[in-house]
């Protein structure tokens, strides 16, 4: 069999195909083009409160008359809105569902629709196809058009060219903190919560007659944000200053419930906005089956055409509101909403508190109402020399005409009534026009009745526009009548977060008797009594002795000190129950301790008893008594460094509850029996500690101590020292044998 060869060829490329380019230079030629158009054009809302695909799908069915026509195809919509947004039907018809009265999402909807739009409160309640559904706009969006054909906001072509659509649409109210808005763009995001219309009008009149509003005054007039789902807001009014202010900051939302004695059920209607049902019921079957909500015999979703509701059987004799408790603080009935307020104004992201907001918001709204009026200005204007230029003609009416029979060409009539009456082009051209059975008296009279009229609404139009406190009372009186016509109760209930009823951890973590096993080589297990019936033999690791035993419950606390002369702290229920024969929890992997880091002490402590100590004793021989006060913290830290001095490595840690008698071992075979009471105890954390036991290290070096016990030592009694430092006594045979195997190089 021939042998294949590999063959190689090597294409020389020209120098010049290569381009080289900084990195800096590409990120700003290809990158950034691509992130200003997701921050300008994409997620970001702009200062009228909508994203250009909201913006694009409503003023398209406004140009479609669908203000005050009938309802039509939700696909016909769709495919209108393409020629503004060409992204795809998809995206524009969940754009659309959103906006729905159906849907739920907005306080305010700005369609009204038939057919199935889904829920914003559910993940899995899908939406009817386009082509089911039908849609027009909502009564409310007269305010968002209002004055638009007025030359109110710019037009642009759209992409293609073939049409003008608005860059903002001129909102008669603050839409931008009336309607919620996601969006995630690149390196950015916003998330603005809605409030409630009337609150926002009120605060907006206020802003008006003081720009110099303080967040103290606006909060009492706009009280909190109001959402569509309702439930209760746990207010906190430092937390929502912080929000007025900056526009950054949480909210805490609670679902809101009844209790039926007669099901003997809890029925949730309303839930936090950032919450979907789905996901709460989940959790509260994933709690039933691990028996940690017994109190539930039976729970599901029993929404129907009257609205949300999650239903919860509860067992006979239960606490309804204990129950509720229990799942604020486990389920998302409980949940929050992270405000960033972060918004387009003048195409540049701003981020701003809601006084900066209603101020910007202010400046937009009179810049449309001026542009507004300076058209209607001109209509007016124009149409009274028109005007004029008819009462003109009624001094002589015959010459008018005298002048239009003698014309002998049409093009010259126009000029020669110009020159007879001495009129504009437009004026000439407005009177010829005129049929020829208006020509006369009662007809012309009746027509320039209304100069002076117009004289006088010229005249109040150019004084507004002149007066900008005037533009300001012209805008107080839309926000009076808006807040008249539209505005609604709140939805979202208030409650202060101090009287909220705060439930300990330790509410949810069923309690039971255990055993805490720990081994010199780290492992700790938690086994309970039922499980040690007739099996307390302890698997071990090879080489591996147990360090610690200990009873206690599953609400216990446990402090673990380390060689490396650090301290842990962990939950007694942080733990998985394990039988004897498993090797159990590795305790450095579990509390993340360091490398090489292993533990000397474990104990179950309530708390931290200042009157008690740990007595350290080092391979050097010394030993020093630390109080537990030493050990305290403002904060419950789960990792404390430096608990011990590191001059010398630590070969034991026993905590003291009282005083004690503790055993001391040399590598020499030789041990000591003293009282912990010649210790002495330190003020500092880090103390060398005094001799106990005289050795010579590194030769012969102390290696181990403990309290003594009967399985332990023989006769300890014959270690007894009564001063310190002592030289050790001999250890008997049988204890050089038990402990030959249990020594734990700590190095």
């Amino acid at each position: 069999m021939a042998r294949k060869t590999k063959t190689t060829i090597n294409i020389p490329m020209k120098e010049a195909e290569i381009t080289y380019q900084p990195i800096t230079e590409t990120l700003e030629k290809n990158y950034m083009p691509y992130v200003m158009s997701v921050i300008i054009s994409r997620a970001l809302p702009e200062i009228d409160g909508f994203k250009p695909s909201h913006r694009k799908l409503l003023y398209t069915m406004y140009s479609m008359g669908l203000l005050t026509g009938a309802r039509t195809k939700s696909a016909n919509v769709v495919g209108q809105t393409m020629r503004l947004n060409p992204h795809g039907d998809a995206a524009i018809y969940e754009t659309m569902v959103r906006l729905t009265r159906a849907n739920e999402s907005l306080l305010h909807p700005f369609i009204d629709s038939k057919g199935s739009f889904g829920k914003q409160y559910s993940r899995d309640m899908a939406y009817a196809a386009s082509r089911y559904t039908e849609v027009k706009l909502d009564a409310f969006c007269a305010e968002l058009f209002s004055g638009i054909e007025k030359d109110a906001v710019d037009f642009v072509p759209n992409y293609d060219n073939t049409m003008q659509e608005p860059t903002l649409l001129p909102t008669t109210f603050p839409n931008i903190l009336v309607s919620p808005n996601l969006g995630i763009a690149v390196g950015m995001a916003c998330s603005i919560c809605s409030f409630n219309l009337s609150e926002i009008c009120d605060g907006t009149i206020a802003l008006l007659k003081n720009p110099k509003v303080t967040v103290d005054r606006m909060l009492e007039i706009v009280k909190a944000p109001d959402f569509s789902g309702g439930g209760t807001l746990l207010y906190d009014r430092e937390q929502m200053k912080k929000i007025y202010t900056t526009g950054v900051g949480s909210l805490r939302l609670r679902g809101r419930y009844t209790f039926d004695a007669q099901r003997n059920c809890i029925d949730v209607f309303q839930i936090p906005y950032s919450s979907c049902t789905e996901s709460i019921l989940k959790k509260v079957g994933d709690l039933v089956k691990a028996g940690k909500m017994k109190d539930i015999v039976d729970y599901r979703d029993a929404t129907d055409l009257g609205g949300l509701r999650l239903t919860f059987d509860l067992r006979r004799g239960a606490d309804p509101d204990a129950v509720m408790d229990k799942l604020f603080y486990l389920t998302e009935l409980e949940n929050t909403f992270d405000c960033n307020f972060n918004i387009l104004v003048n195409g540049s992201p701003r981020q701003m508190g809601i006084v900066e907001i209603l101020t910007e918001w202010i400046s937009f709204r009179l810049g449309c109402m001026r542009r507004e009026m300076t058209f209607d200005l001109g209509k007016k204007k124009d149409k009274l020399h028109l005007l004029l230029g008819l009462a003109t003609i009624l001094l002589d009416i015959d010459k008018a005409i005298a002048i239009i029979r003698s014309t002998a060409k049409e093009s010259e009539v126009v000029v020669n009534l110009m020159k007879g009456f001495d009129l504009s082009k437009v004026q000439a051209e407005y009177i010829a026009e005129i049929k020829l059975r208006h020509l006369n008296r009662e007809y012309i009279t009746h027509r320039i009745e209304e100069v002076e009229s117009l004289q006088k609404e010229i005249a109040e139009l150019e004084e507004i526009l002149a007066d900008e406190l005037k533009m300001k009372g012209v805008l107080i009186e839309q926000l009076k009548e808006i807040k008249r016509k539209h505005g609604k109760p709140r939805k979202t209930q208030i409650m202060d977060a101090g009287e909220i009823h705060v439930l300990d951890k330790a509410a949810f973590i069923e309690n039971y008797n255990v055993r805490l096993v720990v081994t010199a080589q780290g492992y700790f297990k938690k086994i309970t009594s039922q499980s040690l019936r007739g099996n307390d033999l302890q698997k071990l690791k090879e080489g591996d002795f147990i360090l610690s035993e200990e009873d206690t419950d599953n609400l216990g606390e446990i402090i673990v000190f380390t060689n490396k002369a650090q301290m842990y702290r962990a939950k007694v229920a942080d733990f998985e129950p394990v039988k004897a024969s498993a090797m159990g929890d590795f305790l450095p992997a579990k509390l993340k301790m360091d490398a090489g880091e292993i533990p000397l002490l474990c104990k179950v402590v309530s708390d931290l008893n200042p009157d008690h100590q740990v007595l350290v004793v080092f391979e050097n021989g010394k030993g020093v008594r630390i109080p537990m006060s030493l050990y305290e913290t403002k904060s419950n830290r789960r990792k404390i460094t430096g608990v011990y001095s590191t001059k010398s490595p630590a070969v034991a840690v026993i905590y003291l509850d009282k005083p004690r008698d503790v055993v001391i071992r040399s590598s020499q075979e030789r041990a000591i029996l003293i009282s912990s009471e010649l210790v002495p105890q330190v003020a500092t954390r880090t103390a060398g500690g005094n001799t106990l036991f005289t050795v010579k290290p590194p030769k012969i070096r102390v290696i181990g101590a403990e309290l003594p016990t009967e399985a332990l030592y023989e006769n300890a009694e014959g270690y007894r020292k009564r001063k310190v430092p002592a030289t050790g006594n001999p250890m008997t045979k049988r204890d050089v044998e038990t402990f030959k195997e249990r020594v734990l190089d700590t190095e």
